[in-house]
């Protein structure tokens, strides 16, 4: 499901033809009449900016329609191919490159690609590599990719362009950085804002405008939309979910401080609890494939769950319940229409899901959770892509998230 988003209409602030460009690309062909009625224009001035449009290959005559009298009016749309718009989707040890076009479509998709996320110069090139790579490999006539949508982890300030957990390693923000690197414009998101976007336009949401995306995986965060828009918070960091002092422990917590919720409930928790157990003699298949236990990940234990490995089980379950302390909190402040449930430990299934019900059924005020609907990521491993790919289009377009 493809939803229409909010375009600006304030003609002091934005060009009109880009106005014109953003509500057709969202909503659809139109006629003329149709879309100066929309957006309270009138029909010579549109016909005046969409044949500007046509003249720059941005919109195309899609023929005429069939009406109850008079002449047959004109139907005219984006044209899908007139612009492009890349996003790279980054984990801890995958990245993914995909291509949108201007119709939302995402028509090349690298995959998986391995990549070990580290804070180093090496790593930050070797993404820049990435893309450049999958860059050449498209046919495009020159000019027709836009921008460059990646997302991160952890502190990243879409404005500016910098980022404070990963490749922070001078004054400059670091999207100027990777635009010089791979020659187009760069625009840095936080993954778990994309992905939440990706679900609000292309997955899971039907009409809620109130709605929390949670990414469960190596870390935790929340993508939040209030009233149908991408809550940034004044510093653009809000959703750093993981690191709500929930617990009373030792154990330090990636972001320097103890007790956070990631340090009981998130992807690098589960590889320590693992790991403690093996070394307590717990049994696992895991070990019969590999013996060290500083050696098994996530993924391996994620796998060894769907393969009905009872310690992964266990303790994938022990996370469930911690996470869904942490979201019946969410709930109770937010109030939220819909809170969707995405990121890598989903892939486990009801192993991780029922113990977040029921923990959520828990500590949740009922009065508030009783108008809350809970469900998975429709776009799973793509939502993230597909968000990135959309906020760039978003900033050609000059719609306002």
């Amino acid at each position: 499901m493809s939803r229409p988003l909010r375009v600006a209409t304030n003609y002091k602030t934005q060009d009109p033809a880009q106005i014109i460009l953003g509500y057709m690309a969202n909503h659809g062909s139109m006629t003329l009449p149709e879309l100066g009625k929309r957006l309270n224009i009138s029909v010579p001035k549109v016909t005046v900016l969409v044949n500007a449009l046509r003249s720059e290959g941005l919109v195309s005559d899609y023929g005429k329609i069939e009406s109850s009298g008079g002449r047959k009016p004109i139907l005219y749309g984006v044209a899908p191919d007139a612009a492009y718009f890349i996003g790279v989707d980054v984990k801890q040890n995958h990245m993914k490159v995909g291509l949108m076009n201007l119709d939302k479509a995402l028509v090349a998709n690298s995959g998986q690609i391995p990549f070990e996320l580290a804070n180093t110069v090496e790593s930050r090139d070797e993404l820049c590599h990435h893309i450049v790579d999958f860059i050449a490999g498209l046919s495009l006539p020159e000019g027709r990719i836009k921008g460059v949508g990646i997302n991160l982890s952890g502190r990243v300030n879409y404005r500016t362009g910098h980022s404070y957990s990963y490749f922070h390693f001078d004054d400059r923000p670091l999207s100027s950085i990777v635009s010089e690197k791979i020659g187009y414009p760069v625009f840095l998101e936080n993954d778990s804002r994309a992905m939440a976007y990706g679900e609000f336009c292309l997955g899971a949401v039907e009409s809620e405008k109130d709605v929390l995306f949670l990414n469960l995986d190596y870390g935790i965060a929340v993508g939040i939309l209030m009233d149908g828009k991408l809550y940034y918070g004044k510093s653009g960091y809000a959703g750093e979910f993981g690191h709500m002092p929930v617990f009373n422990n030792e154990y330090i917590c990636r972001c320097g401080k103890k007790g956070c919720l990631e340090t009981e409930a998130a992807g690098w928790a589960l590889e320590r609890m693992f790991r403690d157990k093996i070394c307590q003699g717990s049994s696992s298949l895991v070990t019969a494939r590999i013996p060290d236990p500083d050696r098994i990940t996530m993924d391996d234990i994620i796998e060894a769950a769907i393969s009905d490995d009872v310690l992964a089980i266990e303790l994938i379950a022990q996370l469930g319940e911690n996470l869904g302390r942490g979201i019946a909190s969410l709930i109770n402040v937010f109030n939220p229409e819909l809170v969707i449930i995405g990121g890598s430990l989903l892939a486990t299934g009801d192993y991780i899901g029922l113990p977040i019900k029921t923990a959520i059924n828990k500590y949740s005020l009922s009065l508030v959770s009783n108008d809350t609907r809970l469900v998975h990521s429709k776009l799973g491993e793509e939502a993230g892509l597909l968000g990135a790919c959309l906020l760039v289009r978003n900033r050609f377009l000059g719609i306002h998230e």
